[in-house]
């Protein structure tokens, strides 16, 4: 496999999907949002509420097209770019996918259209039933989504079949069920309720500082403060519960993360600060928190957190047995009913995915030297500065989101909606939330590599058969496509904010003060002749 071919699909998957991302949280968010204050609507029949509900549903309409039109090409690209991928585990992978569409993405689409163009023609309490059916869609969409990706993370309830040289599921409860997906999904679900929140506050915050429709602007950042702080904590609190699943299912990952190479005594410190040096095989100028690493990762003052050290170790050991499942895997496949090949890779069928990470060096695993192996076993290292830094900065915004949020709510709890320094401060706040987004999902994926799914199949052998100019092509004409399309969002979305949660009740008054001037005059009575 041409690694160049690797890398560019790699860098059209990343761009793609960092640029989906953009747009997915904000709907999540703002669907359950749109729930909330549709229902303080059908509570207290305030007219308010009506203006506020479709103001920030329009926006949400926006952003959801993009969402859609940019998410089908991520789907598209695991054929056409990821074949092999596709063909190896696309009897796992795909089911999730494939409910997700039957399930939620049909969900969505049916009560979409009744949201948006239904409120003068379905009463109150039956638009607010579609209101959250679309949010119920929108987030059952997320979770599925999420279980494909938790799989990748961790591979349970499948296993490997010599026969059709394929993995195949043997328990689809143990796949819905995952833990890493479970946690990736309530913690991904919370970001993008705090991302809609920080969006709602800062509009809000916006019309307050220009003195523009404050009643509309100060109970609409109510909501925003009570639900982000919810949703805040959220955050924190089930990222923790990530990094504890972490513990058992991707050691190398959390590893990774606080740039720890030896195994330290128990219970581990947390690094804050470093400067980890993948040469030296050490963190320089390191600021440590005794004991909280250990705490956060094992729940006990005994439990140890494995090094980076230690780990290459154990790889090293899991690619010599992935090497004997290799050499018994193509005896089965010379000889079906050959009994003694298929008990050999019984006994290392775990590790054949740590076999087929010697094909980057050799076309036959079993002819590898022992320099390829220790080359191999150090594959399984990601980029340990990157992890190490963003993850820091995902964790740094999310605390920075509970400290806005509390204040939010203590200004809207004494009734002062209008300090001028917080509303500026929440509008300078608006793009941090989604940077720890993107930099979240850095840390998930470039944390999973070399694999494309963990233990199982390395990212180079997933590619399709591609050529390094057809890549090009593509990455150019996404990067020009998405880009117009990412101005006319913004640009939909600013005209809408612009023109106001009012311009549709301020153009009808406008046109009933002053008809068209070609609309002839009425007729009067005919002249009544003698």
């Amino acid at each position: 496999m041409d690694l160049a071919v690797v890398d560019l699909s790699r860098l059209q998957f990343a761009l793609t999907a960092l640029y989906h991302f953009l747009f997915v949280p904000l709907t999540l968010g703002l669907s359950f949002m749109l729930v909330i204050m549709e229902s303080i609507y059908v509570m207290t029949r305030r007219p308010i509420w009506r203006t506020i509900t479709k103001f920030w549903g329009t926006l949400f309409g926006i952003n959801f097209a993009i969402g859609v039109a940019t998410g089908i090409t991520m789907e598209f690209q695991f054929g056409m770019n990821w074949s092999y991928y596709s063909h190896y585990v696309g009897d796992i992978f795909g089911a999730p996918l494939a409910i997700e569409g039957l399930m939620a993405f049909f969900l969505e689409a049916t009560f979409v259209g009744l949201m948006f163009f239904g409120w003068n023609k379905l009463k109150p309490h039956a638009h607010l039933f579609v209101t959250f059916m679309v949010a119920l869609g929108t987030n059952l969409s997320a979770l599925w989504i999420l279980i494909a990706n938790g799989w990748m993370q961790n591979p349970v309830g499948a296993q490997f079949n010599p026969d059709t040289m394929r993995m195949e599921v043997v328990d689809f409860m143990a796949v819905l069920f995952n833990p890493v997906a479970q946690a990736k999904f309530v913690h991904t679900v919370s970001a993008g309720y705090v991302i809609a929140s920080v969006f709602v506050l800062g509009v809000s915050a916006f019309y307050l500082l220009k003195g523009r429709h404050k009643a509309f602007a100060k109970r609409s950042m109510t909501v925003a403060a009570a639900f982000g702080l919810a949703s805040s904590l959220s955050v924190v609190v089930l990222g923790d519960e990530s990094g504890y699943a972490l513990t058992d299912n991707q050691k190398m990952k959390l590893a990774a993360i606080e740039a720890m190479w030896h195994t330290e005594p128990a219970p581990a410190p947390l690094t804050v600060v470093g400067w980890p040096d993948m040469e030296a095989q050490k963190t320089h100028g390191e600021i440590k928190l005794p004991w909280v690493m250990g705490l956060i990762a094992t729940r006990s003052l005994n439990g140890q957190v494995e090094g980076i050290l230690p780990l290459v170790a154990v790889a090293e050991t899991r690619i010599e047995s992935g090497m004997l499942a290799y050499d018994a895997l193509e005896r089965v496949k010379a000889d079906p009913d050959d009994v003694v090949a298929r008990a050999n890779f019984e006994t290392h069928r775990n590790d054949l995915g740590y076999g087929l990470m010697l094909k980057r060096y050799v076309a036959d695993p079993r002819t590898a030297t022992p320099e390829q192996v220790r080359k191999a076993a150090w594959d399984t290292v990601p980029n340990v500065p990157l992890m190490f830094w963003t993850f820091r900065v995902m964790a740094g915004i999310g605390f920075a989101m509970i400290a806005l949020f509390a204040t939010a709510f203590v200004l809207c709890t004494l009734r002062k909606h209008e300090t001028k320094w917080f509303l500026r401060l929440a509008v300078l706040a608006l793009p941090l939330p989604w940077i720890a987004a993107e930099v979240g999902w850095i840390v998930a994926e470039m944390g999973r590599q070399p694999w494309a799914v963990d233990g199982v199949l390395p990212t180079f052998l997933g590619a399709s058969s591609l050529t390094v100019p057809q890549l090009w092509a593509t990455i150019i004409g996404f990067t020009v496509l998405y880009g117009a399309l990412a101005v006319v969002e913004v640009g939909l979305i600013l005209r809408t904010i612009r023109k106001g949660p009012f311009a549709e009740q301020e153009a009808f008054a406008a046109d009933a003060a002053d008809p068209e001037p070609d609309t002839p005059a009425p007729a009067g009575p005919a002249p009544v002749v003698a």
